[in-house]
């Protein structure tokens, strides 16, 4: 298990329990099924703290799954397609499908991943308003991007809501 030097061991700060820490808690060092699995459980809590492995995961698993839905969207779309006189070019009806299908995943996962960009801000000891940055043309999400890679500070314990669960 990789720690940060900022971050207790997972054992010392959350009590002699190995393992995954509580969902309130960031989970430093998270492995991928871990980090898909835990956000989805904190689908819409802003609150909390997210750590980089939590936010980076998720990232990835979200590019992956848009990616594949998109080039079979665009496969199954040109077994079908019709070019006109012009020059455009009008996708096969299966290609609907899949597009539906990617609307609903965005539309799915819009909440929990604003969510999570706002834990993993809280993370760095920034508001969750900053996450309103990639509201900016290019320079609001290059902040954005800079802010999600910078390390833990301490000082976002204060964004920290412990629960019994």
């Amino acid at each position: 298990m990789s720690t940060y030097p900022q971050q207790p061991q997972q054992t010392e700060q959350y009590g002699a329990q190995a393992g995954e820490p509580p969902l309130w808690a960031p989970y430093y060092g998270a492995p991928i099924g871990a980090a898909v699995k835990r956000f989805f459980k904190k689908y819409a809590d802003f609150s909390g703290r997210a750590s980089r492995s939590e936010y980076w995961w998720w990232t990835l698993v979200s590019v992956i799954v848009t990616t594949i839905l998109n080039t079979l969207a665009t496969v199954v779309g040109s077994a079908g397609a019709t070019v006109s006189d012009s020059g455009t070019v009008t996708l096969g009806g299966g290609a609907i499908a899949f597009y539906v299908i990617l609307g609903i995943w965005g539309l799915a996962t819009l909440v929990p991943s604003l969510a999570l960009l706002v834990r993993r801000l809280h993370d760095g000891n920034f508001t969750g308003w900053l996450a309103l940055l990639v509201l900016v043309p290019f320079l609001g999400v290059l902040a954005v991007f800079v802010l999600s890679l910078l390390p833990s500070n301490p000082a976002g314990q204060r964004f920290d809501k412990p629960t019994a669960a």
